[in-house]
């Protein structure tokens, strides 16, 4: 999936995003669980470079990858206008290859939730496995099975803005546990004319166990389940399942 022109609103969008609670989780799992040289770290789906430029400021020595080229053509001009070095690269996660062992290999943002099968995600699993060093962390989040059927399913989110206005509506998909999500933008040129974009995006989870046996099979020790950027088990209403584990 390209994000192509949603690329380019995707920092308007996103405004509200808890990039400084992903940042202060991976820094506290880090010292918690991590080596104490571990600051070599992969952003995998790094998007606009958000989170990647932010553990950058904080003495990570960070690579980013993502299958847009628009979503990394954003990063690389902030990550220059930020003053720090993040090397971009555009990659599909399910086929990562050319880079020595990292210390950290993070997924946030739900950017799992992109893969379409169980075959995709244990690939993705085996392929960063096979990018860590002996001892380095895995950690990742994911939409839960609970947000997929109650909060997203069958829901239409809008917002009307003067710059930016979207309707966003959200249909059950084909599979357990997934979502389609059709998205229509109308977007302010400086002529005063809006122009309108449509994107759709489809996103599947599974179960909390499930994730767990795919780990485990592919050879890392899970070390830290937990929901909503709390130190808490999830339970049957968390919204967004946070996991680390470590080869």
């Amino acid at each position: 999936m390209a994000y192509e022109q949603f690329a380019y609103l995707y920092d308007y969008l996103m405004n509200d995003a808890p990039y400084e609670a992903w940042r202060d989780f991976v820094k506290k799992k880090v010292k918690r669980y991590g080596r104490a040289s571990s600051t070599r770290l992969l952003d995998v789906g790094c998007g606009t470079g958000e989170l990647s430029i932010r553990l950058a400021q904080d003495g990570f020595q960070v690579t980013g990858i993502d299958l847009s080229e628009d979503m990394l053509a954003v990063a690389q001009a902030k990550a220059e206008k930020s003053g720090v070095l993040v090397e971009f690269f555009q990659q599909n996660m399910m086929e990562l290859e050319g880079f020595s062992p990292f210390d950290c290999v993070v997924i946030f943002c739900d950017s799992l939730n992109y893969l379409q099968s169980e075959v995709e995600v244990r690939q993705t699993f085996a392929r960063i496995y096979e990018h860590l060093h002996d001892g380095g962390l895995f950690m990742f989040d994911v939409h839960s099975t609970y947000k997929m059927e109650h909060v997203f399913a069958n829901q239409t989110f809008a917002n009307n803005e003067e710059k930016i206005s979207y309707i966003w509506n959200c249909f059950p998909g084909d599979v357990p546990y997934s979502v389609e999500h059709e998205l229509t933008f109308f977007v302010q040129r400086p002529n005063g004319m809006y122009e309108r974009f449509d994107e759709w995006h489809m996103q599947r989870t599974y179960e909390i166990e499930q994730y767990k046996q795919w780990l485990l099979s592919t050879g890392f020790e899970v070390l830290d389940i937990s929901a909503d950027f709390t130190d808490e088990l999830p339970t049957e209403t968390s919204e967004r399942i946070f996991f680390v584990a470590k080869k």
